[in-house]
């Protein structure tokens, strides 16, 4: 028990706690987004793939770091606009289109890594983002080391939190967008343009999904591996039904999964080898879930996700 305690009170843990939740608070967000216009975006586990892979590649081939980034939600952008057209204009069914972007874009990216760096033994590495001191805010006891003392990647992640949130709830962008979700009629009649705003919601919120990919092999890693991603993007649309499509409850659910993930490795060198490692690699996903059971019976959906919507049409 005091070593259980001792975990939960040490400041390393809670820094290591945001690092694991900062890809996926991108992911969310971008999910959010794009939920929040009606559109689900099952491609998020292929364009988060795409996003590492685009970014650190166009580091490793020369690019600055924050070129890298761009580059990677460019690529996002990219995808989201795919989906979005064969969703939101032809009416095609969002399960199957983005379950066909995650292959697309998944095996895309591992071809062109091997289409560029075909002989490397191993992933080659790269200068990733390193820690950066907020001066005075890190000298706070606890908080200050744990929070102030990430990479820029992170405090991009926690900036992308209040930005999507003000747009959202406070300008009329965000309304458009959240009409859009839930009365497409209405805000058609209203003179908004169903299929651009879901549309462009939809390449936003892919952006900052393979942003958030990048933020595995720029800042979490310095290299590409296969596999990297492995289903962080599934519980980033978990997390958006988690955070009732609401971008503060966003950020606690990807930060207690951050939480939960960084508790078993801690609890595993506690515990030794006397339990199967196998338990503690299941505990932060089935905590999530119990999680999910207990905050969705309250969620409200937007009316109009996943139903095509055609102009014209009552």
């Amino acid at each position: 028990m005091n070593e259980i305690l001792e975990i939960l009170l040490s400041v390393s843990f809670w820094a290591a706690a945001l690092r694991i939740a900062s890809p996926l608070i991108l992911g969310t967000l971008g999910e959010l987004v794009c939920e929040r216009a009606g559109v689900l975006n099952l491609g998020i586990e292929g364009i988060m793939t795409a996003g590492a892979m685009a970014g650190w590649m166009a580091v490793y081939q020369g690019a600055d770091l924050w070129t890298g980034v761009a580059v990677a939600a460019a690529i996002g952008m990219i995808l989201g606009f795919i989906h979005g057209v064969f969703t939101v204009p032809l009416g095609l069914s969002q399960h199957v289109t983005g379950l066909g972007l995650t292959l697309l874009a998944t095996s895309l990216s591992y071809f062109t890594y091997r289409m560029i760096l075909p002989d490397v033994p191993s992933p080659p590495r790269i200068e990733a983002f390193q820690p950066l001191a907020i001066p005075y805010l890190s000298d706070l006891p606890i908080i200050g080391p744990a929070i102030f003392e990430q990479t820029p990647l992170t405090y991009f992640a926690l900036i992308a939190v209040a930005v999507v949130a003000f747009v959202l709830y406070k300008t009329p962008l965000g309304l458009a967008v959240r009409s859009v979700g839930e009365n497409p009629a209405a805000a058609e009649a209203q003179g908004i343009d169903v299929y651009a705003v879901r549309i462009g919601a939809v390449m936003v919120g892919s952006g900052l999904m393979a942003v958030g990919g990048a933020f595995l092999t720029m800042s979490a890693f310095n290299a590409f591996f296969f596999e990297m991603v492995a289903g962080r993007g599934w519980i980033c649309i978990a997390l958006v039904v988690f955070a009732s499509w609401r971008p503060g409850k966003a950020l606690l659910g990807a930060f207690l999964f951050g939480a939960f993930d960084a508790f078993q490795v801690r609890l595993q060198q506690v515990v030794g080898g006397d339990i199967p490692y196998q338990i503690f690699l299941m505990l932060p996903y089935l905590l999530s879930i119990l999680a999910l059971i207990v905050m969705s019976r309250r969620a409200a959906y937007p009316k109009a996700l996943m139903i095509p919507y055609r102009k014209g049409e009552r």
